[in-house]
This record gives C-alpha cells, sequence and structure tokens, in this order.
C-alpha cells in the first residue's frame, strides 16, 4: 500500500492511506481546536446521536451568515426540524426516480465515451468523470446543459476556497474567506430561485418541478431550502461521483488481480464500487459540533467544541474490516461509511452508485488497455475533507 500511495502522491495527513493507524482512535487537536474521530465504532457513535453531535455549526461562524443562504438547509438541520424537510426531499428524489434515470445515465456515458473514443490519451476526469455527473444532475433536475460551464466554473471557486489542509490562520483571513465563500452561495441561489420560480408557473417532470411541490402534512419546501436541496446535489454530487469514478479506475489499475475478476464477471460492479468507496473514500471527513458535553473513547467533549469525524480512516478500521488495506471487490459485509450514517446519510447515493457502475463498465468495455500515462502521474485534490484525483492522464493503446 505504501509503494502505491507514494507513487500516487497523497498527501502525508491521510496517514490512513499510507496504511498506518492512527496513535490515538480519539485524539483533541490543541492547533486547530477540534476532536479527531478516527475509529469505526466511534464515527458511528457520533453520526448516529444528532442530539449530541449537532449537524448546526453556523452559529459558531466568526461573522453573521445571510439568512437567506442557509434558510431551509436540511443538511444544517437536527431532528425534528431535519425529519420534515428530509420527508418532503424522500418524498420527490425517490429510488424509483433513479431507476427510471438509470438509462438515461447509461446514454451520457455513451455520449461522453463517443466523443473520446478515438483518442491515444486523454485525462479520465477532466474528459470523463467531471462533465458526467453535472450533465446527470443537470438532466436530473431540469435545468440547461448549456449552463454546464456555470457550474464548471462554481465548483472551481469552492475548491480553490478549501485546497489547504489547514485553516486560515488569522480571524481577518477566516473572514475574508467566508466571505468569499457567501458570496458565490448567493449567486447560486439567485440561479436556482429562478429556476424554481419558474417550475412553480410551469411544473415538468423534473426533480426541481417535484421539489418544488412536494407536500407533507399540507406542507412545502421553502425557496431556501429548494435552492439548498439542489446546490447540495450539485456540489456534493458532482465531486464525490467524479472522484468515484475516477478512484475506481486507479485502483482496478493498482490491483490487477481485482481488475482481471471484475472484466470477467461483471456481477462483481456493485461490490466494486463498494469497495472503491471505502479503500479510497471521496467523502473522507464530516465535520459535526458538540450541543451537551458527552464522552467518546474515555474523553470528554465539551459543548461548541468541533469534531471531524475521519471516515476514510474509520473505513480502515481492522475492528470492523478484515484485512483492511487489501483491495477486494467481493469483500461482504462491507459496511463502511463513505456516505456518512444516520439522519444524514447521503440524498444522492443510489444515483451516485449508479452513476458508478455505468462509468467503470463502460471504460472497461471500451478501453480494455486503458491505463495510466506512465510521463504524467494522477493527481489528487489537496482538500482536508476529501481524497479523490484532481487528473488522471490515460492512454488507451
Amino acid at each position: 500500500v505504501s509503494s502505491l500511495v507514494d507513487r500516487w502522491n497523497i498527501h502525508p495527513e491521510h496517514f490512513w492511506l499510507h496504511g498506518k493507524r492512527p496513535e490515538k482512535i480519539v485524539e483533541y487537536d490543541e492547533k486547530l481546536q477540534m476532536w479527531n474521530i478516527y475509529g469505526y465504532p466511534e464515527s458511528i457513535e457520533v453520526l448516529s446521536r444528532p442530539k449530541v453531535f449537532s449537524n448546526d455549526s453556523a452559529y459558531l461562524s466568526p461573522i453573521p451568515i445571510d439568512p437567506s443562504i442557509c434558510e431551509g438547509d436540511f443538511a444544517q438541520m437536527d431532528p425534528p426540524e431535519h425529519r420534515k424537510v428530509r420527508a418532503l426531499v424522500d418524498r420527490s428524489f425517490t429510488p424509483r426516480l433513479v431507476a427510471e434515470m438509470e438509462p438515461r445515465v447509461h446514454t451520457i456515458v455513451e455520449e461522453l465515451l463517443d466523443d473520446i473514443a478515438d483518442r491515444d490519451r486523454f485525462d479520465l476526469v477532466a474528459d470523463f468523470a467531471n462533465p458526467l455527473p453535472v450533465l446527470v444532475i443537470s438532466d436530473l433536475l431540469g435545468v440547461p446543459r448549456s449552463d454546464r460551464g456555470l457550474f464548471k466554473n462554481w465548483m472551481h471557486q469552492l475548491l480553490d476556497g478549501a485546497e489547504e489542509l489547514a485553516p486560515p490562520e488569522t480571524l481577518e483571513e477566516m473572514e475574508a474567506q467566508l466571505e468569499q465563500g457567501f458570496a458565490l452561495l448567493r449567486e447560486m441561489r439567485d440561479y436556482w430561485s429562478e429556476h424554481a420560480a419558474d417550475r412553480r408557473r410551469t411544473p415538468r417532470e423534473d426533480l426541481l418541478s417535484h421539489l418544488v411541490h412536494a407536500e407533507v402534512d399540507g406542507e412545502r419546501l421553502s425557496d431556501g431550502a429548494v435552492f439548498n436541496i439542489a446546490n447540495r446535489l450539485l456540489i456534493a454530487g458532482h465531486h464525490t461521483t467524479s472522484m468515484l469514478i475516477a478512484n475506481t479506475m486507479l485502483c482496478l489499475e493498482a490491483f490487477p488481480d481485482q481488475a482481471e475478476r471484475v472484466r470477467a464477471d461483471r456481477s462483481l460492479m456493485p461490490g466494486l464500487i463498494e469497495e472503491s468507496i471505502r479503500f479510497l473514500s471521496p467523502l473522507s471527513g464530516i465535520m459535526r459540533v458538540v450541543a451537551e458535553d458527552t464522552e467518546i473513547g474515555g474523553q470528554h467533549f465539551a459543548k461548541d467544541q468541533m469534531v471531524m469525524v475521519w471516515c476514510g480512516a474509520a473505513n480502515r478500521d481492522e475492528r470492523q474490516f478484515a484485512d483492511p488495506n487489501v483491495f477486494d471487490a467481493t469483500r461482504s459485509p462491507n459496511a463502511h461509511i463513505g456516505f456518512g450514517r444516520g439522519v444524514h446519510f447521503c440524498l444522492g447515493r443510489r444515483l451516485a452508485r449508479a452513476e458508478g457502475r455505468a462509468a467503470v463498465d463502460a471504460l472497461l468495455d471500451r478501453f480494455p488497455a486503458l491505463r495510466t500515462d506512465p510521463d504524467r502521474a494522477p493527481t489528487f485534490f489537496r482538500v482536508i475533507d476529501a481524497s479523490g484525483l484532481e487528473s488522471m492522464p490515460v492512454l488507451t493503446r
């Protein structure tokens, strides 16, 4: 594992990807004033207790947050408020809707691969893994594909603000960074509000229309909630799915015995996707704030302290996973927490899995000799809470 990670140039702070275990499963970082949770059962405990470990950290912001940005954001809510909004979302974003999208996902995959089929080389991230989820989510929400450039620009701005593995050193730097992020969110809010208003007037057969008109107990989602749901589908659904696809292809190259098995037996594809999420977790960290004093692992957690659940490390915990540093497409059970856990279990997990299966399956069919370019190494995003490829130059012949 270490030799592979050295070759991939993964940041040393993501120690679990180097095959190492932490000295302490639960530890407090004095510099960052934050608890780090690295163990699997401890992570499950944090993610499963929303009353104690809250998702609402907005009140800790050093500058006031524009209410129009966070209003109705169910990802920042705790029960019971979260339950009502999530019920409205689940009423719209159903397993049936995802199943109905799967043929469209396959079509988009084939269209993208048609564009690069004759090339000797391409960047698997830039030319395929990145545009795929944006096109899928655009079709799902019913917004113009021509806005893809706008979405791409938003993604770059968001990642530029998260590229360091350490926080701003001064309050002034933090305030400037936060205000830059708020300005971008206001731009995104205005975009989604315009499309939501159109759906209120003229409903269509798309997810945005379903969200605007969904009802539970006579109540509908607020404009702020619609904006935040659409935004999270776009942001989270874009980069995590892109990382999942590229990460999986990199793992198949790194473990040729697994690639051979999957090529020969495509029924292993669902298991391959789950193992990829566990082994190289796109979502490697989840933040929570302590809502009331508690204890985990013999450590005292005080109210208002920040907690980072390191999903990537928990997914390598030998107490839960036998031979955790071995990549095994047939691993069963595989109860990873790559999509989180508890009431905030990832909304788009079914769609991400469907895209991952379709993408990897088609890549294996179209490019049997696909491999990384020996002259241009893959590069990883330098963000603290994600593990995924920013570029993956490949050869096809």
